[in-house]
């Protein structure tokens, strides 16, 4: 898989500043800013649920699909990742 992904909310990590930090500031390589700064997540008490639902409006925006379309396909990759496994 030549692709990364954050293992938290499945964001494309494309660019460095995609990449969230570990506690000695350096690069993380497995979660996305957004989910993981300075060693610790975002949203420590997030549940695969409530991650779904903060990611379906980017997902929609992202890739124009519906928001049944985002929320279908983030149930079925969300749940996989690794923070959830």
């Amino acid at each position: 898989m030549d692709k990364q992904f954050c293992q938290s909310c499945s964001m494309p990590l494309n660019a460095a500043e995609d990449f969230g930090t570990n506690a000695d500031g350096s690069r993380n390589e497995e979660y996305c800013t957004y989910c993981y700064k300075e060693g610790a997540f975002t949203s420590p008490d997030a549940t695969v649920q409530s991650m779904i639902e903060e990611c379906v409006p980017h997902v929609v925006q992202g890739q124009g699909i519906s928001e049944q379309q985002a929320r279908e396909m983030l149930n079925q990759v969300i749940p996989s990742l690794k923070r959830w496994a």
